[in-house]
């Protein structure tokens, strides 16, 4: 899920600001409001119109003020200049105010360029003010602080306020001093002349101020904000933004601030409760974006996922749909599609990452087919472009299982519409991902075209849209020159197996000879500030994340390291102990530390934290890490990171002169040396994209995904990567794209410098101002990816947090262009991106800038057994079998059966047990005999031995689990044995063809007793009730009951003899149920045998028993009954002397020194 800050209702803030101004803690000692302030409280409504009813707010759920106050009504939709767009009915009494909204609500307005719905509304007390009464109020948060902006002329026609407010600046580096109250006071007021006006103006700047840091605002303007004569404070007009990322922070101040009850309003009734007191935020759509339902679903998808699922439909009778993996790949998809000219024709924009399960990838890609196919064909057919860079870590191919899912939910629809469908994905496993789409085209009955990361990353757009052919893209895509390669070749670790006999020595291979060691690493000398990274480069890992330490380690010995680069990890909760990783296809040891102050000082060579912290204790993690000397570089890889804490965070890191790389990054690498975590993707692409050895051209990105296929560009047009670095797609990445490329500049390996920047922010800006001052006087090939956003006419929120142009300025297209006139190398489109590079450094190495080195074969790399056999490269016999059960999917399944139709189809207890234990449903009156049969074996009072060891053990102070097993380790033949071996018996019996009178007298032969025969109580003048129950049931509901009527003849000669011989409970259990199993056609005759061979009829003694006992546990801990000692005098106790003696008791030398 990407978090970001986003614009709330004016209702919603001005309810924070009510709540809170009087509340919130002072933002700093020095920010105090006089005594004498009072806190101006705001009367606010909202007025809601409900699309599905055709309905207003009823007005019950309203304040009773709006019947007797002149009003103000306006939309609450985030529309900027309301009141020169006609939309603010002012001084009118609630009927005036209710015609004016109901004539507007639900219905398309048109504001400047964009056109919307009606559908929120705010109502509020008119104020009647001389127009010097109004000021203009602004709080917005920048990289270097807080700007607190101030006029003295506020309202519609407040102008540009940049140019004629007052600013005062709130430092965001917590180590420079906060303006003081006086300060505050001579900056912000200084056109205002009423000393009286200043102090109250004051106080409530510095309340507002603390409102803004208690409740993470990123944005609040108030225009006007109007004083009157006597002092009373109102706040009309309000906009504000919110930290998403700060939810777990704020939402109880946010939720309590907006619930109706605090101000005893009607709507306390009507309110949607959340889980706090008080409703959840709301996060509004820009103006004209309401959301379909479809992407609303996709959101709530999002919501609840850690990955990043995005859909916004910007035209849905468009040709050209997109589903694209990666949030930066994402914007250049569509960059390329309206660089082409094909804007206009764009259904939708969209993402998924951060490795999205096959079940919510199957999800997204069935919401997105279900619109794409859901108007009439267009005559042209369609398009869609399943496009994405190079994955990190995940899987391509099992991402691509959902798509396939989809693509064949939905074939009629996509040959009907004739969709022709464009593929191109790398990343792990992408080759079988890949190989699954090509046989997909042969059964689907449409055009699929498949691509990898051999293919630049939007080649195959002009290919989908008509402008190329498969040819010219080959053609452009041709290699640089090749270099002659070194003649060594690539070293291969050989091992051999444990207990193997080397022939030279005779020893032989132990198993602690598999584990290499490595002595501590004494430090080689102090690196140069602008390289925090090298081959001897040692690091700790902050959290447990085998798979990337791992994959860390692996870069190492493919680049040839001497030592590890992670010298240890980092876990607060686990506790001291080691993990192994392997090295090679040796292994090695790790150690695991609770604190990193003691890593620290156990590993002084290690001066990199690479922090895989979650985003709420990020924050904490990383103040620990700077406040340790040794530290010069660290990684913060946790994305959502509240905003006012990473921007604490980088002026922090400056104070230490700690290069912090993040955070939201996938990291950085620098080839042949080191690696952050997973940046680089898996070795196949490591190796593929030369990552093992280091090249000449130095890149800076923010997306992660994006910096893979930087690696891969150049690999295909360069001699490759020198270093590269993902800044990160948040906000406040603590470093930026200046900060690495004046490292490059002063490196003189490094030749080259790729800057890749995206719309939003200015930080493109400040290295075009250093190239403009000469500072960076190496080549800079250059490009910001989303052209495309101009296009669109709403507002689309791309992939990244930052990624939001609120200016010209901040576009891509004026970034591009202020570039190029800087003497940046730019191209025409991202896909001319490569040719450019190529020209680039074929030109330095013309020049003798780049010299060249002979390319050294790529090293072999072992591959972990579990990924061999995920890409289908081994196999091995699973260990275990299980046919009826299975969580993986989307749904528990019981054989079969989905939990959810268990649910609909109210089999019960009986049902489930039928799946679990004979893999099919079985009719009702078979699922309803199992039911009674449990519960008429479910207790048998607390004298029989199993309840009694159950109750002695619960007595005894042991937990359920101790007390159940107790009770049912009696179960045998002699207790809950009868039914097992009254169904062997009689079955035997009926089946051998003996007569019940010869069966009685065999066992009487035989010297046995009919089990199941026999009661000590009941009779067959006082018959077993619970007998009755079971043979009623089964004469009137089975339609066989052969073995039924067999062991009743059977009883009836046993009880000629004695009269409590009777069928007894067990028994006729028993035999129902093998009836049961042979009569009801669910079963052939050899199952029913089978099944009860295997003991199910125990199974039911012992599953009905089971809650009996369970009982007598609960029963006997609600009792707090004492330890139980049997008495003495129950016990005969005789101690017979031995007949034979070896040996004395009593040695004659006993005792004696």
């Amino acid at each position: 899920m990407i978090y970001l800050t986003t614009a709330i209702r004016e209702f919603d803030a001005k309810l924070l600001i009510n709540y809170w101004l009087p509340r919130s803690p002072d933002a700093h000692p020095e920010a105090t409001a006089s005594s004498s302030f009072q806190a101006p409280a705001a009367r606010v409504a909202q007025v809601a119109w409900d699309a599905e009813t055709d309905t207003l707010t009823p007005e019950e759920a309203l304040p009773g003020w709006i019947h007797t106050t002149p009003l103000v009504a306006k939309p609450d939709q985030l529309i900027k200049r309301r009141g020169k767009a006609g939309l603010l009915k002012l001084n009118a009494n609630w009927p005036d105010a209710k015609a004016w909204i109901a004539a507007r609500a639900g219905k398309p307005q048109k504001v400047e360029a964009v056109t919307g719905t009606l559908n929120n509304f705010v109502v509020e007390p008119f104020c009647p003010h001389a127009p010097d009464a109004e000021f203009y109020v602004c709080i917005n948060s920048a990289r270097e602080g807080d700007y607190v902006l101030f006029t003295h002329q506020g309202g519609v026609d407040v102008g540009d306020v940049d140019a004629k407010a007052q600013k005062l600046l709130i430092p965001a580096d917590p180590e420079e001093p906060f303006p003081p109250r006086q300060v505050w006071t001579d900056t912000l007021l200084v056109n205002v002349s009423d000393p009286g006006k200043k102090q109250a103006l004051t106080d409530f700047l510095v309340r507002l101020y603390s409102v803004y840091v208690d409740l993470h605002f990123a944005y609040l303007e108030i225009n006007p904000l109007v004083m009157t004569d006597d002092g009373q404070i109102y706040y009309l007009d309000m906009a504000a933004k919110l930290d998403q990322t700060a939810e777990y922070l704020c939402g109880p101040k946010w939720a309590i601030a907006r619930d109706p009850s605090v101000y005893g309003d009607a709507m306390a009734n009507f309110s949607i409760q959340g889980e706090d007191r008080g409703p959840p935020m709301v996060w509004p759509a820009p103006f004209g974006r309401d959301l379909t339902p479809e992407e609303a679903y996709i959101a709530r998808l999002d919501s609840g996922t850690g990955a990043s699922l995005k859909l916004t439909v910007l035209n849905s009778k468009g040709r050209i749909w997109t589903m694209v993996a990666g949030g930066g790949a994402s914007v250049v998809y569509s960059d390329a599609i309206a660089a082409h000219g094909f804007a206009h024709e764009l259904a939708n924009y969209g993402e998924y990452s951060g490795a999205p399960t096959e079940t919510q990838t199957f999800e997204y890609a069935k919401t997105l087919l279900d619109l794409m196919t859901r108007d009439a064909p267009h005559p042209d057919g369609k398009l869609l472009i399943i496009g994405g860079g190079i994955a990190n870590f995940t899987n391509v191919a099992a991402t691509f299982k959902g798509i396939i899912r989809a693509l064949k939910l939905y074939k009629p629809l996509l040959i009907k519409h004739k969709v022709c469908i464009f593929v191109r994905r790398g990343g792990p496993n992408y080759q079988e991902g890949l190989r699954a789409m090509r046989l997909l085209g042969e059964e689907l009955g449409v055009e699929i075209h498949v691509f990898g990361p051999e293919t630049h990353i939007t080649n195959i757009v002009p290919l989908a849209l008509g402008i190329k052919t498969e040819k010219e893209i080959e053609l452009e895509q041709v290699p640089p020159p090749p270099v002659k390669p070194a003649t060594d070749k690539a070293s291969v670790e050989t091992s051999e197996k444990v207990g193997a006999v080397n022939p030279e020595t005779g020893e032989r291979i132990q198993p602690q000879d598999q584990i290499v060691q490595f002595d501590a690493v004494k430090p080689h000398g102090e690196r140069p500030a602008f390289i925090p990274f090298d081959e001897n480069t040692r690091s700790l890992v902050f959290g447990l994340q085998p798979r990337a330490i791992q994959g860390m380690l692996d870069f190492d010995y493919a680049c040839g390291r001497k030592t590890p680069s992670v010298a240890a990890m980092v876990y607060p909760f686990g506790g001291h102990h080691i993990q192994k990783f392997y090295w090679g296809t040796k292994e090695t040891l790790l150690p695991v530390y609770t604190s990193l102050e003691e890593a620290a000082a156990k590993h002084p060579d290690a001066d990199v934290v690479v922090n895989f912290a979650s985003s709420r204790s990020v924050y904490s993690s990383t103040l620990d890490v700077l406040k340790l000397p040794q530290i010069r570089a660290l990684a913060l890889i946790a994305e959502g990171v509240p905003e006012r804490h990473a921007r604490e965070i980088l002026w922090r890191a400056k104070r230490a002169n700690v290069l912090v790389i993040g955070p939201a990054t996938v990291g950085g690498i620098k080839p042949g040396c080191f690696r952050i975590g997973n940046s680089g993707g898996m070795m196949d692409n490591i190796v593929s994209s030369k990552l093992y050895r280091p090249g000449s051209v130095g890149y800076v990105s923010k997306s992660g995904g994006m910096s893979n296929e930087l690696n891969n560009i150049l690999a295909l047009n360069t001699n490759g990567t020198y270093e590269g670095i993902a800044i990160g797609g948040d906000r406040y990445p603590s470093t930026t794209f200046i900060d690495h490329l004046l490292r490059y500049e002063k490196d003189p390996s490094c030749k080259m410098l790729v800057l890749l920047g995206e719309v939003g922010g200015i930080e493109e800006y400040r290295v075009i101002d250093a190239v403009k001052q000469g500072i960076l006087t190496k080549p800079i090939v250059a490009w910001a990816i989303g052209t495309c956003a101009k296009m669109f006419t709403t507002e689309v929120q791309f992939g990244h947090a930052g990624s939001m142009a609120n200016s010209e300025r901040e576009t891509a297209s004026a970034k591009n262009a202020a570039m190029r006139a800087a003497g940046f190398f730019v191209p025409d489109t991202f896909e001319d991106l490569p040719k450019l590079l190529r020209a680039t450094y074929e030109r330095l190495v013309t020049d003798g800038t780049i010299v060249p080195q002979p390319e050294r074969p790529p090293p072999a790399i072992p591959i972990d057994y579990k990924w061999a056999q995920e890409l289908g490269m081994v196999r091995k016999p699973a260990a275990f079998i299980s046919t009826i059960s299975d969580e993986r999917g989307a749904e528990l399944m019981y054989s079969g059966v989905k939990i959810s139709d268990v649910f609909d189809s109210d089999m019960g207890i009986g049902g489930v047990v039928s799946l679990l234990w004979f893999k099919r449903p079985l009719p009702p009156v078979c699922t309803q005999f199992i039911e009674m049969a449990l519960m008429l074996t479910a207790d048998h009072g607390p004298a029989v031995s199993g309840a009694m060891n159950t109750i002695i053990t619960t007595r005894a102070g042991k937990d359920l689990i101790s007390s159940l097993v107790s009770g049912l380790l009696t179960i045998g033949d002699r207790f809950g044995g009868a039914l097992d071996n009254a169904a062997r018996e009689f079955s035997a019996a009926y089946d051998g063809g003996l007569t019940p009178r010869e069966f009685v007298d065999k066992m009487r032969r035989d010297n046995k007793l009919i089990p199941g025969i026999g009661h000590r109580i009941k009779s067959v003048s006082n018959p077993d009730y619970r007998v009755q129950v079971v043979k009623e049931y089964v004469q009137k509901n089975f339609e066989s009951h052969k073995l039924l009527d067999y062991a009743l003849a059977v009883e009836r000669v046993t009880t000629a003899k004695k009269e409590t011989l009777i069928l007894n409970v067990d028994g006729c259990i028993a035999v129902c149920f093998v009836d049961m199993l042979r009569e009801s056609g669910a079963f052939t005759r050899e199952e029913a045998d089978e099944y009860a061979q295997i003991g199910v009829l125990n199974g039911i003694f012992t599953l009905g028993r089971t809650i009996g006992f369970i009982g007598h546990h609960l029963d006997q801990k609600r009792l707090k009954t004492p330890l139980y000692r049997h008495p003495a005098d129950d016990f005969h106790i005789e101690m017979a002397t031995p007949t034979r003696i070896v040996g004395n008791f009593n040695p004659p030398n006993a005792g004696k020194p």
